[in-house]
This record gives C-alpha cells, structure tokens and sequence, in this order.
C-alpha cells in the first residue's frame, strides 16, 4: 500500500486532468481567427492526452484499491482557463494553457516527491512519465506566447 498523502495527490491529479479535458475541448471549439488554428489543433491534440493520463491515474488509484474521483467530488480550479469572452483572444486561452500547465508540474512534482517517501516506485514512475508530457506541453504553449507577442 502506500501513503494518504500519495492518494490525495492522485485523486487531485484526476480531476485536474478530467478538468483540463473539458477546457482544453470547449476552448479548441470556440476559440476563432486565422490565427487561433494552430493553438485549436494542439488543444485538440492534447485532448486525448490528458484523458490518457486521468485513465492512468484512475487505473494507478483502482491499483491501490481506491477509488477515481466522481462528478460529486469535482471541484473546479482552472479559472484562467475558461474560455474567453472574445472568442479571437487567443493569448488569454495560452496564458490559460500555461497557467494549468504549470500547476499540473507542481502537482507531478509533490506526488514524485511524496511516492519516493512512501516506497512506491510504481506510482513514481508514473508520475515521471506524465511529468514529461506536461513540460512538453508548456514548451509548445510557451512557443506559441513568443510567436502571439511578437504579432
């Protein structure tokens, strides 16, 4: 078994990914603009992604005989992400990006750090995977606030 603590973080790290699923979609939607395609096909992308990694941190919580967290125990905190008022301000959708990105490495960093004191390498691992994509993901967002700052 491992600890609360590890637990904790997993069940935050689902509905942080079930969260982002949802944001990353509706802003792939209803974000318009010549200029918008290219951050809509990466959301898109992402999409499928981050559903892969709450599918992985659900299937990681069955493991350790908990339970995902249902709709009951959702709790939204991605304001920054909502979609935009002006559906052709794409910045504020990569501000969004960033910002959730960011939180999401804090979130892999703290469950690495608190699976390594629970001496549960698996849980670990799987957090350094998912870790890796989400550095990725804030490269990608973090090209794409140059390119929009310098328009």
């Amino acid at each position: 078994m491992t600890s609360k603590r590890v637990t904790e973080l997993l069940q935050q790290a689902y509905s942080d990914e079930i969260e982002t699923v949802m944001n990353y979609l509706t802003n792939s939607i209803v974000l318009d603009g010549v200029s918008a395609e290219e951050v809509k096909q990466s959301l898109e992308a992402d999409v499928q992604e981050e559903l892969n990694h709450a599918q992985m941190l659900g299937n990681r919580l069955k493991q350790l005989d908990e339970r995902p967290p249902a709709s009951d125990d959702f709790e939204a905190r991605q304001e920054s992400l909502q979609p935009p008022e002006d559906s052709t301000d794409v910045m504020s959708v990569i501000d969004g990006v960033l910002d959730a990105e960011e939180d999401a490495i804090q979130l892999y960093r703290d469950l690495i750090s608190a699976a390594t004191d629970a001496d549960d390498p698996v849980t670990e691992d799987l957090a350094v995977t998912i870790l890796s994509d989400e550095e990725a993901h804030r490269t990608e967002f973090r090209g794409f606030r140059r390119e929009y700052k310098q328009e």
